[in-house]
C-alpha cells in the first residue's frame, strides 16, 4: 500500500506507464522496482535524463525521482531530425534560446547539459555506455511519431550487454490531476467534471548531485548550424522538396491575388501592429526570437510574462510588463484567444508546466480575494484564459494517450501535434496511391467508418483526420478560419504523409480542400468533393475576402444557443441527412457527437460558423484542377438544393466527373459501397493518367538530351 500511494501521490513525480500498441517492455515493473528502491533509501549508480519537450528544472517530476534514486545524473539533449522537422524557424530559435537558459540553470546547481546532434536512440547508447547508466529518464508523449522513436530507443538500450538486462528506460509524466490509471479516465468531459479531480501543485527544482565525471558536454550550435544540420542529415527528400510549401499562408497568396486583381487591399492592420511592437521592443524582452511573437526564454522569463498577462487589466509602470499587455492587445481576437498565442509554444516545449501556470493562476485569484476563490468564477478574464487553456491541454493530452492504448477500436488511433494542438488520425494500407479523408462540420474521423478500410483493401493507403476543433482533437481557444483549416491539412500532408495525395472532403471538409488544391497545387494529385459546401459564381474574377475575423456579442451568443439545440434535437436533425437509410445513424454516431459537444473550447469552434466566408467559389478555387475533379452529390441533400448545384457545375466546370447517388448530405456514410466502388474506379483512372503522363514526360526529356 505505501508503494501504491507514493506512486499516485500529487506531491510525487508520476512514474507511471500503461500498455499501449507500440511497445514499452515491463515498464510498469521496472518503475516499481525504482520506487521500492526509493522507499528503502537505497541509491542507484547514473540516470541519464533526457530532455525533449520538458527544458526546464522547475516541477520536472523526472529529475525529482532521479535525484532521489540515483548517485549521479547526466542531463542530455539530443538534435533529432525527426523531432526538428517538425519546428518552424521561429520555434527552432525558441528551442535554442531555451536550452542556453536550461544549461546555466543545471550549472548553478553543479550539473550540466550534453548537447548532441544526432539519432537519437544512437546517442543515449553511446552515453549510457560512456557513463555506465542504469536508467535513462523520459517524459511520456502523445505524438505517435515520437512514441515510436521512444520504443526504438528502448530496444537499442536493450542490446547493450549490461547485467541485469541492461538498462532501463523510465516514462514519467507530470501528475496534473491525481489520476491512478488511464483506463479511468472517462471519455466524456462533463462525466470527468462530476469526479472533481484537484490540481496537484508543483515541485521546486531539486538540489542536483555534483557532476564530477568528465564529458564532451557539447556546445549549443548556432540557429544557421542547425539549420545546415536538418537539411545534411534529412533523408525524406520530398519533405525536403516541400520545405518552402508551409512558408506560404493561405493569407498571404490570398492577398497577391487580391493585389494581382486590383482589388481594394484592406488594412494591413496586424502587420503595422507587429511593425510597431517590434520599434517598443525592450531590453531583456521577454519575446526573445527574432520574429518575436511569442513568449520564450527560459522558465523564469515566462513566470514574468505570465506574471504580466495575469495583471493586465491592473496596468504597469514596468517597461517589461508594459509589452506584455501591447502584444495581448494585438493578439486577443477573442476573449482569452491571447493566452494560447502568446504562451502556447513555451508549454509545449514544456519552458514552464501546465500545472505551474494553474498554479500561479490561482495563487493571483486568491490574492486578490482575500484568499479565497469566487465561487462565481475567476475575477479577471486573463486569469480565466489561463486556467481553462491548461485545464483544456490536460484533457486533450490524457483523451489522446488514453485513445492510443484502448484495445476496443476499430482503428489505431494516432496523434499528431500541429502548432502545439494534439489531432488525431488513422492510417490503413501500406502501400499504394495516398488517399486522405477529410469530414465535415460537427464530424470526425470515423464519420468515415466504412470507408476507410474497404478503399484500403483497393489497393490505397488511405489516411482520415480528425480536424482541429472536432471529435477528440485538441479544441484550443482560438479563431477559426477556413484558411486555418486548410493549412491544417496542407502541414499534415507535408510532416505526416509525406507525398501527394488524393483529396476526399465531405460538406465544409470538401471546401477546406479545394482551397488546398487551389493555393498548393503540388500536394493534391485530385479533388474529390462529396456534398461539398461552396457554390460556382459565374463569370467570377475575384471577390475581396475578409481578412479579420473578430468575434461578436451575436457570434457568442449563437454558438450557445446552438449547442443548446443540437444537443436537443441531434439525432433528428442528422437523420434527416441520411433520407434513404436511416438506420446508419446509429448510437455510435450519435453518442460520439454528443460526447464531442461537451469538450472544453467546443463554443469558441461553434462561434466560427458565424464568421466563415465562403466567397471563393468552387470554380475559381479549381479552375487549374478541373480535369482532376470528381463530384459525389447525394440529390435528396436537405442542406443544398442539388440540382441547382449540379446544374451550375455542369455549365460552368464541364470537366468535372459528375456522380448523383439516392443519398443525403453524407453519401459517404449512407451508401459507402456505392461511394467506396465510385472513388476505388476514380483513383485507378487518375493514377493511370499520372503515370501516362509520366512516361511522356520522360520521353520528351530523353528526346531533348539526345538534340
Amino acid at each position: 500500500m505505501a508503494a501504491a500511494a507514493l506512486f499516485t501521490s500529487p506531491h510525487f513525480p508520476s512514474l507511471s506507464h500503461s500498455p499501449n500498441t507500440l511497445r514499452f517492455s515491463q515498464s510498469r515493473r521496472r518503475h516499481r522496482s525504482v520506487i521500492r528502491a526509493q522507499i528503502r533509501g537505497e541509491k542507484r549508480g547514473v540516470a541519464v535524463i533526457w530532455f525533449k519537450h520538458d527544458l526546464r528544472i522547475d516541477d520536472h517530476p523526472g529529475l525529482v525521482a532521479a535525484t532521489s534514486n540515483h548517485l549521479a545524473l547526466v542531463p542530455l539533449y539530443v538534435f533529432d531530425n525527426r523531432i526538428l522537422l517538425r519546428f518552424s524557424d521561429e520555434m527552432l530559435e525558441m528551442v535554442l534560446i531555451a536550452l542556453e537558459v536550461l544549461r546555466n540553470s543545471l550549472r548553478s546547481k553543479g550539473s550540466n547539459l550534453v548537447i548532441r546532434l544526432g539519432t537519437a536512440e544512437n546517442v543515449i547508447k553511446g552515453l549510457v555506455k560512456e557513463v555506465n547508466a542504469t536508467h535513462v529518464y523520459a517524459e511520456e508523449e502523445a505524438e505517435h511519431d515520437l512514441r515510436k522513436l521512444m520504443t526504438v530507443a528502448e530496444e537499442t538500450l536493450e542490446t547493450l550487454p549490461f547485467p541485469e538486462k541492461g538498462p532501463k528506460l523510465v516514462l514519467w509524466r507530470t501528475p496534473f490531476y491525481d489520476i491512478e490509471s488511464l483506463m479511468d479516465l472517462p471519455l466524456s468531459y462533463e462525466e470527468f467534471n462530476k469526479l472533481r479531480f484537484q490540481v496537484s501543485s508543483p515541485l521546486p527544482p531539486p538540489t542536483l548531485p555534483d557532476t564530477s565525471m568528465e564529458l564532451n558536454w557539447g556546445p549549443i550550435p548556432t540557429l544557421d548550424e542547425l539549420m545546415e544540420f536538418i537539411m545534411n542529415v534529412n533523408t525524406r527528400k520530398r519533405k525536403s522538396s516541400w520545405s518552402s510549401i508551409k512558408e506560404k499562408s493561405a493569407e498571404n497568396l490570398l492577398m497577391k491575388e487580391l493585389l494581382k486583381t486590383g482589388a481594394s487591399n484592406q488594412s494591413n492592420s496586424s502587420f503595422k501592429n507587429a511593425q510597431s511592437f517590434q520599434q517598443k521592443r525592450v531590453i531583456n524582452s521577454v519575446f526573445v526570437t527574432r520574429e518575436g511573437s511569442v513568449v520564450g526564454g527560459g522558465t523564469n522569463s515566462v513566470l514574468n510574462a505570465l506574471a504580466a498577462y495575469l495583471r493586465y487589466l491592473e496596468g504597469t509602470a514596468r517597461d517589461d510588463w508594459e509589452e506584455v499587455h501591447e502584444r495581448i492587445r494585438n493578439a486577443e481576437a477573442r476573449e482569452g484567444a491571447s493566452f494560447i498565442k502568446l504562451f502556447g509554444p513555451a508549454l509545449s516545449l514544456g519552458i514552464i508546466s501546465r500545472r505551474r501556470v494553474h498554479y500561479e493562476a490561482i495563487k493571483y485569484e486568491k490574492d486578490r480575494n482575500a484568499g479565497f476563490l469566487s465561487p462565481f468564477g475567476y475575477s479577471t478574464v486573463s486569469g480565466a484564459a489561463a486556467i481553462n487553456a491548461v485545464c483544456s491541454m490536460e484533457w486533450y493530452w490524457l483523451m489522446s494517450l488514453k485513445c492510443q492504448i484502448s484495445g476496443d477500436r476499430t482503428y489505431g488511433i494516432r496523434i499528431w501535434k500541429w502548432k502545439g494542438h494534439l489531432i488525431q488520425y488513422t492510417v490503413a494500407g501500406h502501400k499504394g496511391p495516398a488517399i486522405l479523408l477529410v469530414h465535415g462540420f460537427g464530424a470526425f474521423l470515423e464519420h468515415y467508418r466504412d470507408n476507410i478500410y474497404d478503399l484500403a483493401e483497393g489497393g490505397n493507403q488511405v489516411w482520415a483526420i480528425t480536424l482541429l476543433g472536432f471529435g477528440k482533437s485538441e479544441k484550443p481557444n482560438v479563431v477559426y478560419t477556413e484558411l486555418m483549416w486548410a493549412e491544417l491539412l496542407r502541414d499534415f500532408i507535408v510532416e505526416v504523409v509525406g507525398e501527394p495525395v488524393h483529396l476526399v472532403g465531405n460538406s465544409i471538409g470538401g471546401y477546406f480542400v479545394a482551397i488546398l488544391a487551389c493555393f498548393w497545387p503540388t500536394l493534391a494529385k485530385s479533388v474529390v468533393l462529396v456534398n461539398s459546401a461552396g457554390n460556382v459564381v459565374p463569370g467570377y474574377s475575384f471577390v475581396p475576402f475578409t481578412k479579420d475575423r473578430q468575434t461578436s456579442g451575436a457570434a457568442w451568443l449563437g454558438a450557445r444557443l446552438l449547442v443548446f439545440y443540437l444537443r436537443s434535437r441531434l439525432k433528428s436533425i442528422v437523420k434527416n441527412c441520411y433520407p434513404t437509410k436511416t438506420d446508419r445513424v446509429d448510437d455510435g454516431l450519435i453518442n460520439e457527437m454528443l460526447r464531442a459537444s461537451y469538450d472544453p473550447g467546443v463554443l469558441a469552434v461553434l462561434e466560427s460558423i458565424f464568421s466563415f466566408n465562403l466567397t471563393l467559389p468552387l470554380n475559381y478555387l479549381l479552375k487549374d484542377f478541373e480535369e482532376r475533379v470528381l463530384v459525389i452529390q447525394g440529390m435528396k441533400d436537405p442542406i443544398s438544393d442539388s440540382k441547382s448545384k449540379l446544374a451550375m457545375l455542369r455549365e460552368h466546370c464541364d470537366r468535372f466527373v459528375i456522380k448523383e447517388l439516392d443519398a443525403g448530405h453524407c453519401p459517404h456514410d449512407e451508401l459507402p459501397e456505392e461511394v467506396n466502388s465510385i472513388i476505388g474506379e476514380w483513383i485507378v483512372t487518375r493514377e493511370s493518367k499520372i503515370q501516362v503522363g509520366s512516361i511522356a514526360l520522360e520521353r520528351t526529356i530523353l528526346c531533348t538530351e539526345g538534340q
